[in-house]
């Protein structure tokens, strides 16, 4: 008998299936089909580029604000362009999210190229080596070494420190072999796999430092081969920062249930669903955002007068808000605007928003004036569109 399944007899390997709810199947199925929906999304490359960058930001100061670190996601975004500065003092905060950041990317391009989809022990060390990199460390903490002493996570004692190696070993021949990695429901039993996996690699704990970063970087490699988005496979890591004291407490009672994971994998899931709904709606917006932009060309296009050009920038601008300006404030409304009023009387405004009134491009109300970007949303009734 190993020193874990006495102190330890929750690691069993096994998950029965027939405890999931009907509830979290359905949370599943809406995993699956929101996902599938995001990566058929058409963008332009260059909004593309910039939501990825978004949420891997979003992603690596999530999994590292989990252990302390204490950047933003707008200073781990300023990082990714180049324009992060930061004193001595901090420095090493900036090295942890740039071990992340290249970690999710090596792990993407990994998943892209198609290699094997088997775990290995040897690719979880890696991992930790990635986490560690070019940190300064305690002298008993070797990156990728299976720690050699006993440690503990608040009132959460790790597994036995002599049989790491040989437990890491049985969670990837479990993971392996027991998960459905293809079919129609590859990416509803991928996201189980990853959040169970998630779990068992922090009750095993291999490592000296470390660990909570590498069983994301773990989830994230598995969440990208069940066919998750990047951009929506740093999603769980966002829930687990977002919902820090219930994160910890779900992982608590896990083991304290004597291995009920149901209410950690449907905690993770119900998060998980919440993110993509979240997600869904920030690319619908650019999505409307574009085509609206498109629309008002197309309208004006061959109206290339000194008072079509103004009109046009006049709804373009107007369309970056959501409420009524008022007549008072639309000269102001930006520096193009406010140049092509310049000199010009209330009433060439009054007769442009006119114009724009009769061509269905604004509302004007007591309130003011508002783009109708609505009228291109074809198959929603008005009471729906917000």
């Amino acid at each position: 008998m190993r020193s874990y399944e006495t102190t330890h007899p929750w690691i069993t390997f096994q998950f029965d299936l027939r405890k999931i709810s009907y509830k979290l199947w359905l949370k599943l199925g809406e995993v699956q089909s929101k996902s599938e929906h995001l990566a058929g999304v058409p963008l332009r490359p260059s909004t593309a580029r910039r939501l990825h960058q978004v949420y891997l930001a979003k992603g690596a100061a999530a999994t590292t604000a989990i252990e302390g670190n204490t950047l933003s996601e707008k200073e781990v975004l300023d990082f990714l362009d180049g324009k992060l500065k930061v004193s001595p003092t901090k420095e090493y905060l900036v090295q942890e999210v740039e071990n992340i950041i290249n970690a999710c990317n090596l792990i993407a391009k990994n998943a892209f190229e198609e290699t094997s989809p088997v775990i290995s022990v040897e690719e979880i060390k890696q991992y930790n080596r990635f986490v560690l990199d070019k940190l300064k460390l305690e002298d008993n903490i070797t990156p990728g070494g299976i720690r050699t002493y006993s440690v503990g996570v608040a009132r959460y004692k790790a597994a036995p420190f002599e049989d790491c190696e040989y437990l890491l070993t049985q969670l990837c021949n479990w993971i392996n072999k027991d998960f459905p990695s293809s079919g129609e429901t590859k990416t509803a039993f991928g996201v189980l796999k990853a959040v169970i996996t998630h779990l068992y690699f922090a009750w095993i704990h291999p490592f000296g430092d470390g660990n909570g970063r590498t069983a994301r970087l773990l989830e994230f490699r598995i969440l990208l081969e069940a066919g998750i988005p990047p951009a929506a496979a740093h999603l769980l890591s966002n829930h687990y920062n977002q919902t820090r004291q219930e994160y910890y407490r779900q992982l608590e009672n896990a083991s304290k249930s004597g291995g009920d994971i149901t209410p950690f994998i449907e905690y993770a899931v119900n998060g998980f669903v919440e993110g993509l709904r979240e997600q869904i709606s920030v690319i619908r917006d650019q999505q409307w955002s574009v085509t609206w932009r498109n629309y008002v060309h197309e309208t004006f296009k061959d109206k290339n007068s000194n008072a079509d050009i103004r009109r046009r920038h006049l709804v373009l601008d107007l369309s970056a808000h959501k409420d009524f300006v008022p007549i008072s404030k639309v000269k102001e409304l930006s520096p193009r605007v406010a140049v092509n009023y310049s000199g010009k009387s209330d009433m060439t405004l009054s007769r442009d928003i006119n114009e724009l009134v009769q061509m269905n491009l604004i509302e004007r109300s007591t309130k003011g004036i508002r783009a109708k970007q609505e009228i291109i949303l074809a198959f929603l009734p008005p009471a729906k569109i917000n």
